[in-house]
């Protein structure tokens, strides 16, 4: 059922041609922080047969651009269609990606580059009205999202790639304020506004905003940090089967996993592989790198459950006070560095408790940043869900086999991270910026 718009958060504010000149500046900063740092040959190897070579991202990010924003958007002919085929995502899977006849990485960046410049002579004078794209500068919104949805993945072939490390950020602070002062936070029974139909730049998978009833629950006031996830690998949670899925126990089985990935034990310690530096593994952070099977598993083990698709995003935007469902946890604002670790401001999760400041109107904290949080739910459509501008975007993943995440992770941009912002991925994914935060029932 929809809702009405007195129940639904706000578009944001400000000039949106403002914002997507700085949307689209920020991400081919971040895209170039991404790649410049590396020699050709790295940009151009594979460094897991899961990931794409860096190179590939870099043209095909220029490519998306140019099909939707100079040829939908402008009408304009192709400036490389010969090249359209090894860049479109769906033709080729990643681990073939090598073998294609790529740009190189000289030539992937001029093309880029080029495309950049006749974009911004086009941003200027296109009205963002007319059409479902042209409409609050959809387009342009979708392109700057698309980017640094591509950099969030380069960033995750940084942290596959062996060898020294080659990127650097300053560590998050100690959290600041007082430390939550429960455990978990009950959140009240009752409807909610999920989705939105107002935010916009928000993708298909998002709309429309519709209205859900949940049960009363308690949900995890921080998400399941390193400590706890250490005590379910002491008490043998990787040796019983009766806490993990039947694919779950034939995966981990199969594979030897132990631990989550990247974690080795050594001279009886517990050390991680974080972007070219080995370290111990901090307890006060939230854990990283598991799959929804671990994630599962640990939530049986520890007597409680993956909190719905539904149950996160009513702990994250209902105010129970006002009735309505905001964007954010901390309200309408767009998220600054005090509500959340977000855009790779640094490489690695906040202590478990940073960010008093965005947490929800019930005390739940970083349900934004830090972690990709994997939920109970299957990725499926809205009540009236229509596919737009292209049914691969979500359409085509709908079904059982991809189970969807939340909130976003340090890794993630603000532009591609919002409360309703939903994402999705097959259950086995470890190499993932994913963990997650348990829940009961009330």
């Amino acid at each position: 059922m929809s809702t009405g718009a007195d129940r639904t958060a706000p578009a944001p504010p400000g000039d949106l041609r403002a914002r997507a000149a700085a949307a689209l500046t920020a991400a081919r900063a971040r895209t170039a922080a991404l790649t410049d740092p590396v020699s050709d040959g790295d940009l151009a190897a594979q460094h897991s047969p899961l990931m794409s070579p860096l190179v590939w991202d870099l043209a095909h990010i220029g490519n998306q651009e140019e099909l939707w924003l100079l040829r939908r958007v402008a009408g304009r002919e192709p400036m490389r269609p010969e090249i359209d085929p090894l860049y479109d995502a769906f033709a080729h899977p990643r681990a073939e990606r090598p073998a294609l006849p790529l740009l190189g990485p000289a030539e992937a960046r001029g093309y880029s580059a080029e495309v950049r410049g006749r974009v911004f002579d086009l941003l200027e004078r296109t009205p963002f009205e007319g059409s479902a794209l042209l409409d609050g500068g959809f387009a342009f919104g979708m392109i700057a999202q698309h980017e640094q949805q591509h950099d969030e993945t380069m960033l995750i072939t940084h942290q596959l790639r062996r060898g020294g490390p080659v990127l650097a950020a300053p560590d998050p602070g100690a959290p600041t304020g007082p430390p939550p002062s429960a455990a978990e936070v009950l959140v009240p029974g009752g409807p909610f506004t999920m989705g939105t139909s107002t935010e916009p730049w928000a993708l298909d998978n998002e709309r429309p905003a519709h209205t859900r009833d949940t049960g009363p629950f308690w949900i995890d006031t921080v998400p399941v940090t390193n400590a706890r996830y250490l005590d379910f690998i002491a008490d043998g949670g990787y040796a019983e089967p009766r806490w993990w899925a039947a694919e779950g126990w034939e995966q981990i089985r199969r594979h030897g996993i132990g631990a989550p990935l990247f974690w080795h034990r050594e001279a009886g310690q517990w050390l991680r592989r974080r972007f070219g530096v080995v370290e111990p593994v901090p307890g006060d952070e939230p854990v990283l790198h598991v799959s929804w099977y671990e994630a599962d598993a640990y939530a049986r083990w520890a007597g409680r459950r993956l909190p719905t698709e539904a149950e996160w995003e009513k702990a994250a935007r209902h105010d129970p006070a006002t009735g309505r469902s905001t964007r954010y946890p901390w309200g309408d604002a767009d998220p600054g560095p005090a509500h959340a670790n977000l855009g790779q401001r640094h490489l690695r999760p906040a202590p478990a408790g940073s960010y008093p400041a965005g947490a929800s109107p019930l005390g739940v904290r970083q349900l934004i940043g830090d972690v990709w949080e994997w939920t109970a739910s299957d990725f499926l459509p809205y009540p009236g869900f229509r596919a737009f501008p292209y049914r691969e975007y979500s359409e085509v993943f709908f079904g059982p086999e991809h189970k969807v995440l939340r909130g976003g992770s340090f890794a993630v941009d603000p532009v591609a991270c919002r409360g309703t912002f939903r994402n999705w991925d097959l259950p086995v994914r470890r190499q993932i910026f994913a963990g997650f935060r348990t829940a009961r029932d009330a």
